[in-house]
């Protein structure tokens, strides 16, 4: 019996990762296997720190969680958390994870979407969360990211209502920060990685960890964060070449 095929292509470069979720049989629906797959991603990126570019292969980013295995889940796989804790491992991946999302993000793929510290798309884009019409609720991640990203008001209409909004009324409320079109998706995600790569690495992921702090850590973490880089030599080195190129103008 033929072995199936992967579900997660994996790209490695330098200083970054492209994820393309691959289950074009099931609109690239999150299973088991794609859980095993991004759970592994994680654990290679935690080791050696990327920026990440999650996409969908087939115009689909992810039709959701793969109804035929949710449906038979019961109360201890709830508890499992078995989308949450992979959706957590991503968001607080050290370096930013950029989502472009095309076509179908719905359910578990919208959530998906949602851990991401950057999300584009394009006009064909079909996001929202229609659990309650299936009998559960969003509940990786959705309660807590979506009212974080677009206010509350805007986060609870679409939860309670399972509405599933385009391309264009996610730019308008802040659900994705550009629309491009689909032949220029990918290049427009790794247009954001150059600029992250451009950076020093350390400060970017500080400045990912002071976004993430809650709110009663703040100003104290920025303020230690700030500490450590005002002591590191690519600090002195950057600002030194900045100071010298606004001399020679």
């Amino acid at each position: 019996m033929a072995a199936s095929p992967a579900p997660l292509r994996v790209e490695h470069q330098a200083d970054r990762v492209v994820a393309t979720l691959d289950r074009p049989e099931a609109r690239n629906a999150i299973d088991q296997a794609m859980v095993d797959a991004l759970h592994a991603l994680c654990a290679g990126l935690e080791v050696e720190p990327r920026t990440l570019i999650l996409t969908g292969a087939g115009g689909v980013f992810a039709a959701g969680a793969d109804i035929a295995q949710l449906r038979d889940r019961r109360a201890p796989d709830a508890l499992a958390g078995i989308n949450t804790t992979v959706f957590e491992r991503i968001a607080a991946l050290p370096m930013p994870v950029i989502a472009a999302v095309d076509g179908y993000a719905l359910g578990g793929g919208a959530e998906l979407a949602y851990a991401a510290d950057i999300r584009i798309g394009t006009p064909a884009l079909r996001l929202g969360n229609p659990e309650t019409g299936l009998g559960i609720i969003a509940a990786a991640g959705a309660s807590w990211r979506l009212p974080q990203i677009v206010g509350h008001a805007r986060a609870a209409e679409l939860l309670l209502t399972g509405r599933t909004i385009d391309g264009a009324e996610a730019l308008a409320i802040g659900l994705v920060s550009a629309l491009h079109p689909a032949d220029g998706l990918l290049a427009a995600a790794h247009a954001i990685a150059d600029r992250i790569a451009a950076n020093d690495p350390l400060a970017t992921r500080h400045m990912k960890t002071a976004l993430a702090a809650p709110l009663e850590q703040h100003p104290r973490v920025d303020l230690e964060l700030q500490a450590e880089l005002f002591e590191s030599p690519e600090k002195h080195r950057r600002m030194t070449a900045f100071l010298e190129r606004r001399s020679r103008r």
